[in-house]
């Protein structure tokens, strides 16, 4: 007798969610809220909580991206963190060299310029990865681990490691500023995640993109331009490492080689949680933007408990071999 509501609202759930990754991901969702919400009490749901959340996510959303248009044409961008801050030095080394002392127009026109510069260094990046992975052959994972050394080689050795600090305040607004209560990264975020998942999913680039993942070789021999659609997609990847770079400056204000490292192995586990296929062919915006708010309900919970920071990453490891083994889980229940 006591099946028939649980199956109900079962039934009820899946009605809403759906089926496959994302439903599996919201239901996943539903339940942390739930139990945190049990432990921790009213602060879980405070504005202060919830506005720190919403300041935390947008970096690591914007590289995860990054990562994910790599993963779904069964490539990698190891250099994504090496670009950021590269990139990110670029843009602080003319904000902190030209904006001082200028004035009216000019003032405005070497930030802009100081931002297309970070982004014209990033383009380049994405050029040498997409030309040594699509023209000359070489595999994903040692072509960008190539380009990360390079690209961390030169940010240590011409700033010798030192920080570039103090930049004009609109450029610490995008990191640090609010618009409604909104914090404006948040906002960058979801003007980098909407193209994304539009340009992948409603347009001619995006569907030889996911053929390429399932099958670079038969999408070739189809007539489709395999090299020169891998090309713009590591140039994408390292444009959205820029947008990324561009946000982590402005939050801690100041820019060094070493940000962010601790984020690479992260954007992995976010696409790959968010049902990215690994192997490529497979993925949707949607389930990486619940998977990075899963991660970081986790992350915000386990603060406001006290507990360690490497816990959070057992935990992590632990859904993500959780949600991995489901499906194979399935498929041997089945037989």
């Amino acid at each position: 007798m006591s099946e028939a509501p649980v199956l109900s609202l079962h039934a009820r759930i899946a009605r809403l969610v759906g089926s496959g990754p994302i439903a599996t991901l919201t239901l996943l969702l539903l339940a942390l809220w739930a139990v945190f919400s049990i432990a921790i009490g009213d602060r879980f749901f405070s504005v202060n909580t919830l506005q720190s959340m919403a300041f935390q996510m947008p970096e690591l959303g914007i590289l995860s991206l990054a990562m994910m248009l790599a993963l779904l044409s069964g490539g990698l961008n190891l250099s994504i963190i090496a670009t950021a801050n590269l990139a990110g030095l670029t843009i602080a080394f003319v904000l902190a060299r030209y904006v001082p002392g200028s004035e009216g127009m000019a003032w405005v026109g070497w930030q802009v310029l100081a931002i297309a510069s970070g982004f014209a260094v990033a383009a380049s990046v994405g050029l040498v990865n997409g030309f040594v992975i699509a023209y000359l052959g070489v595999s994903p994972i040692l072509a960008t681990l190539g380009t990360m050394t390079l690209c961390k080689g030169l940010a240590i050795g011409l700033t010798r490691g030192n920080v570039i600090s103090g930049f004009p305040d609109p450029i610490v607004f995008i990191g640090n500023g609010t618009v409604f209560g909104v914090p404006f990264a948040l906002i960058v975020l979801a003007l980098c995640a909407l193209p994304v998942a539009i340009m992948l999913n409603a347009t001619p680039f995006g569907a030889k993109v996911y053929m390429i993942g399932s099958n670079e070789k038969a999408t070739r021999y189809s007539g489709v331009d395999t090299r020169a659609i891998l090309l713009r997609l590591y140039v994408l990847s390292s444009l959205l490492a820029a947008v990324a770079a561009v946000v982590m400056l402005a939050r801690f204000n100041s820019a060094n080689a070493a940000y962010g490292e601790s984020y690479l192995l992260v954007t992995i586990l976010a696409a790959v949680l968010g049902g990215v296929d690994p192997f490529g062919g497979f993925g949707k915006v949607g389930g990486l933007m619940l998977a990075l708010v899963i991660l970081q309900v986790i992350s915000s919970a386990f603060n406001l408990l006290n507990l360690s920071q490497f816990l959070t990453l057992a935990i992590w490891g632990g859904i993500l071999i959780a949600v991995a083994a489901v499906p194979h889980l399935r498929g041997k229940a089945v037989w």
